[in-house]
């Protein structure tokens, strides 16, 4: 009875207490439970090695699931796989516990989540088992790889030797998992996210995308603010590929801090080794739970940092200045107007040029002025620090294929960037890309279909009118007229060649096919801008007068009219492969302007009397 009054006496009281208190107390009490909720899980700095871990043993991991809020959920060990990732490299295997990671499974981008055993850090959440596997394990990466991964190999508490774990984890493994043919351990996809980019876009690039271990997942783009850099483990953060008008970026979570570095990933991004890629703080709207592949989906914050490693273990970075990105600058225009779209692009020559591309190719056909069915103009700039401008000039008339009309355009950018980028002599500094592309209605493209000389012979030194019948896209044929010029010192009684071509068959026959790259090409970059600039332009007809004596190409140096005797007297005896023999050399040259590209081939023989 005693237990009873007590209780009657506290109702009692209770009953005393004026409302609006107890609305008070009860608010206060929530407010405090939200503010413990919402801090940052205190974390500890001793680490687990992994000879200590052993099946059975309880733990947690951080990551977000929604917001900025950093939520913990628990895993058992099922045992240790050594030499998984290497020689004496081996991965922790986990089963993750809770109703969150029950439903979502392994989620994309919950990849560097910190993972602790007894209260001590053991590693990176960094594997997936499957696709449709019904329990969500993982692997985790020890933490002394992954600090080892940043250069960090400070004392690791109780560190010894790794060795290998005997412990039954094949039968205890595969009767919890169900390992059967075609399941595999395999890194966690890192959300690539695509800010301002159509899903046909990144479709269109999905093959040079595909196998680098890449989710692409549409997000947003955020305000930087003051505490983007105050990561803890298990917030989010990432490389920076393209910002501006769109951006692209990865996301991937915080394993662990020390000072100002910082530990991502629990596994490599494209295993570039030491790099500088700008960071910036991730964002987390929320989850989507899938049987094929969960994601989180992500808005990108400010700038934190550079991305100063890309290794096997572990994305590394360190907080502060961001490294200088290349500006691009994307001018589209046509009868419905002009629009600019500037970003800023990656330095790097594994990722800039693919990144030129699709950004080219996205804000070219996701602009209200651009349209299917027309000619497109381009002109582009690429400046370089200490070095002459590279100028490109190419039309681009609309095909008969399902391929977009402007992917052309942004292949042509792609494959300019790609020779700078992989000449061998010098490091490129690009300063600035501006690329224009004017959109004229209609198909403009020409054909090739005769071409003659107003006398079938001539002098030396004399000029010669020919003309051309070129056929515009289902239009009527029409003539163009130019001149060619038969040189000086030509022996009478030779027989030249006239050629009228496209710029492609005037390239070739002027300088083989080396076309600047592999052997034979110029022996610097200088010389290979100035290649790059004399180019022939692909909407014009191009007509060659080619004299019967041979031409050397040696790297970049032409050498017309070389006797024969002389080709191996040669000072210096260049390189097998590096030379070209040409059985005719290019005597003189003339080009008629066309408002489209031009296709076709044409030779003429011209006796000399």
């Amino acid at each position: 009875m005693l237990p009873a009054n007590r209780s009657l006496r506290s109702s009692a009281r209770i009953n005393q207490i004026p409302l609006h208190a107890l609305i008070l107390a009860f608010a206060s009490l929530l407010f405090r439970g939200n503010c413990v909720f919402a801090q940052v899980p205190a974390t500890s700095n001793q680490t687990i090695p992994v000879d200590q871990v052993q099946p059975g043993m309880q733990g947690y991991a951080y990551t977000i699931f929604a917001g900025d809020q950093v939520e913990k959920f628990d895993l058992e060990v099922i045992g240790v796989m050594p030499n998984f990732l290497g020689p004496k490299q081996s991965i922790i295997l986990v089963q993750l516990k809770g109703p969150k990671v029950e439903h979502t499974g392994v989620v994309a981008g919950m990849s560097g989540s910190p993972v602790y055993i007894d209260g001590k850090l053991a590693g990176a959440l960094s594997l997936k088992l499957g696709i449709f596997t019904k329990e969500p394990i993982a692997g985790v990466t020890p933490i002394a790889d992954v600090l080892a991964g940043g250069g960090i190999t400070g004392p690791i508490s109780g560190n010894s030797p790794q060795r290998p774990v005997s412990n039954g984890l094949a039968s205890e493994f595969s009767q919890r998992a169900g390992l059967q043919g075609g399941a595999e351990l395999h890194s966690i996809e890192t959300p690539l996210v695509f800010s301002g980019f159509q899903t046909s876009a990144i479709q269109k690039f999905s093959s040079q995308l595909d196998g680098m271990g890449f989710v692409a997942a549409q997000g947003g783009t955020t305000p930087a603010r003051p505490d983007d850099a105050k990561l803890a483990p298990g917030d989010m953060a990432g490389m920076v590929l393209v910002q501006g008008d769109v951006s692209i970026n990865s996301a991937c979570t915080v394993t662990a801090i020390r000072g100002d570095r910082v530990f991502l990933c629990g596994h490599p991004f494209l295993n570039l080794g030491d790099v500088q890629l700008p960071m910036a703080r991730s964002r987390v709207l929320t989850t989507l739970s899938s049987d094929l592949a969960s994601t989180k989906i992500v808005n990108v914050g400010g700038p934190i940092g550079t991305i100063t490693g890309d290794h096997l273990t572990a994305v590394t970075g360190k907080l502060g200045a961001s490294p200088a990105m290349i500006p691009l600058e994307l001018t589209t225009k046509s009868a419905l107007g002009e629009k600019l779209i500037r970003v800023q692009i990656v330095d790097h020559p594994k990722l800039t040029p693919l990144l030129v591309a699709l950004t080219a190719f996205n804000g070219l056909t996701q602009n209200v002025v651009y349209g299917e069915g027309t000619t497109l103009k381009l002109h582009a700039e690429i400046r370089m620090k200490g070095h002459s401008p590279v100028e490109i000039e190419n039309t681009f008339a609309p095909g008969d294929t399902l391929n977009p009309d402007g992917m052309p355009v942004a292949l042509s950018l792609m494959s300019v960037v790609m020779r700078l980028f992989t000449n061998q002599f010098e490091a490129v500094n690009i300063e600035n890309i501006a690329v224009h592309v004017e959109s004229v209605p209609g198909r403009q493209s020409y054909s090739i279909e005769s071409a003659w000389l107003e006398k079938g012979e001539a002098a030396p030194g004399e000029t010669l009118r020919l003309r051309v019948l070129v056929r515009p896209y289902r239009g009527a044929a029409r003539i163009e007229e130019t001149t060619i010029k038969v040189p000086d010192q030509v022996m009478r009684g030779t027989t030249l060649r006239v050629m009228v071509s496209d710029a492609d068959w005037m390239n070739r026959a002027s300088r083989g096919f080396a076309g600047g790259l592999g052997p034979g090409s110029p022996a610097g970059l200088d010389p290979l801008i100035a290649l790059i600039n004399r180019e022939r332009k692909n909407d014009r007809v191009y007509v060659g007068l080619f004299v019967p004596s041979p031409t050397m190409l040696w790297e970049d140096k032409e050498l017309p009219n070389v006797p024969l005797s002389q080709l191996n007297a040669i000072d210096g005896r260049p390189a097998p492969g590096t030379v070209q023999i040409l059985r005719e050399s290019l005597a003189s040259e003339a080009n008629v302007a066309m408002s489209g590209p031009v296709t076709g081939i044409i030779s003429l023989n011209l006796p000399v009397r």
